[in-house]
């Protein structure tokens, strides 16, 4: 098995070098993958932030990667999650953060936009304000 960067797999969406492209999808096509949660938190956030893709574009690359057959994505029910959220409008670092905290009973945040946002999801963990006592 071998771990890929995430410029591998921004090549695949981006398109925008044939060679790195065609090296990309032989090394991809070829091989046992591993994915990381953090190569893909980090693909969400090159496409979204240098190549301007829209969310559903990038939801879809994400849904690919979990279904190939010879990808492994680490913690894949955790991004799955995350998935689903980021596809009902929350962030996806956010969504990621909170998804791969399942086993907590809260996710502590000051972020007003995540707590209503898993609040109208009804996300498990609940996401509240810290407290003082």
């Amino acid at each position: 098995m071998r771990a890929a960067d995430t410029n591998l797999i921004v090549r695949l969406l981006a398109d925008d070098d044939p060679r790195q492209v065609d090296m990309a999808q032989r090394v991809l096509g070829s091989d046992s993958i591993f994915l990381s949660k953090t190569v893909i938190l980090e693909f969400e956030w090159v496409m979204r932030s240098v190549y301007r893709k829209p969310a559903a574009a990038i939801a879809a690359a994400i849904g690919r990667m979990l279904a190939t057959s010879n990808w492994q994505v680490e913690d894949s029910a955790a991004v799955s999650r995350a998935l689903a959220w980021f596809r009902h409008g929350m962030d996806f670092a956010d969504a990621l953060h909170l998804a791969s905290s399942s086993l907590a009973d809260d996710f502590v945040t000051f972020d007003v936009v995540l707590r209503r946002r898993s609040a109208e999801l009804r996300t498990q963990p609940s996401v509240v304000v810290p407290q003082t006592s």
